[in-house]
């Protein structure tokens, strides 16, 4: 079958297409956020449903190889490699950032914004037991680790705040987080179940049941009750996703724009490079502005506000990246690049 062929290949187009697409929309809403001080503007409320959970999901999907037998020399080799691509890199960036002393502050649960790739390891740790050890109750074991990092963020300040050592030792390893460990363990079930997933997401009436419903959920105001708001993140997560990944795997076979396809599979997969690198180079003097620009009340305008700075800021980080591998050893530890870089 094609989907079968398409798999055995290094690399699939749409998949970088789509990490390169959800990558403009990190740095978008960092914009949003860091520079122009509101998160919620242009969109990137929206956005938020499903973006994570896309990353998330093409990280699961992207880890998973159904053929792998996990032994300890397996586990050994992959804990080593996903260490020196996720961490090494990441702590470097983190110093540079943030040297100490203040350093040792950004080591909580968000990590100075690098929280997202210490986050990942430890779901890359958490599959391999799961995989290992209880292979047979690994979805609940995703879906309780979900629920239970949702909570704990959603009780913290009322509840949870007197934990102290606790506290600090939940923050270290971004307990919070370890929400997204439910759409980053269905990529897995997605990669383990291809066929089928396809054969569903190829009907007309899937796909768009699954827009509508996305579309509702992100229409609906936010709720309050934590159970109800758990329930808005993981199916808005979940319908965002499936959404999302099935129109690239779609569209991408019309070729709509050379160049748009050409560009996002580029920055997919230069992710990671971008990811470290873009903080340095956020506007952040633009924060005055913001308010200024909010006065418009024009949503639209502020989406091709944040928009335009966020691709400036891409095609920054880009050409360091560039220079940064020319260097076979700055690669390999600044971008964790094993081989020809």
């Amino acid at each position: 079958m094609q989907i079968t062929e398409s798999l055995k290949k290094e690399r699939i187009e749409y998949i970088d297409a789509m990490r390169g697409f959800t990558m403009i929309l990190v740095v978008y809403s960092h914009i949003c956020n860091y520079c122009l001080g509101d998160w919620e503007m242009g969109f990137n409320e929206t956005f938020f449903l499903f973006r994570l959970p896309c990353f998330f999901f093409i990280s699961g999907w992207l880890f998973e190889k159904p053929e792998r037998q996990w032994n300890s020399v397996t586990i050994k080799s992959v804990v080593k490699h996903k260490f020196m691509v996720q961490i090494v890199p990441t702590m470097i960036f983190l110093l540079l950032l943030a040297p100490p002393p203040l350093f040792f502050s950004r080591l909580g649960t968000t990590k100075g914004g690098y929280w997202f790739t210490f986050a990942l390891f430890v779901f890359f740790i958490l599959y391999i037991i799961s995989s290992r050890f209880c292979k047979k109750w690994g979805c609940l074991l995703a879906f309780i680790i979900s629920v239970m990092a949702f909570c704990y963020d959603a009780y913290y300040n009322s509840y949870l705040s007197h934990l102290g050592l606790l506290s600090k030792a939940l923050g270290f390893i971004s307990f919070a987080t370890w929400r997204y460990y439910l759409f980053f363990y269905i990529g897995t079930l997605v990669k383990q179940h291809f066929d089928v997933f396809i054969q569903w997401t190829n009907k007309p009436i899937v796909i768009a049941s699954v827009i509508v419903g996305f579309g509702t959920i992100s229409m609906m105001p936010h709720s309050e009750n934590v159970p109800i708001s758990y329930l808005f993140f993981a199916i808005g997560g979940m319908l965002g996703l499936t959404m999302i990944f099935t129109l690239f795997r779609l569209f991408y076979t019309h070729r709509f724009s050379q160049i748009t396809h050409h560009s996002l599979e580029y920055v997919g997969k230069r992710t990671l490079d971008i990811y470290l690198l873009h903080f340095f180079l956020l506007p952040r003097f633009l924060l005055p502005y913001g308010e200024q620009l909010r006065t418009y009340h024009s949503t639209p305008l502020e989406f091709i506000v944040a928009l335009m700075l966020a691709l400036v800021v891409l095609a920054l980080c880009l050409v360091i990246s560039r220079i940064i591998r020319l260097s076979p050893f700055l690669a390999r530890y600044l971008f964790g690049v094993r081989g020809k870089a």
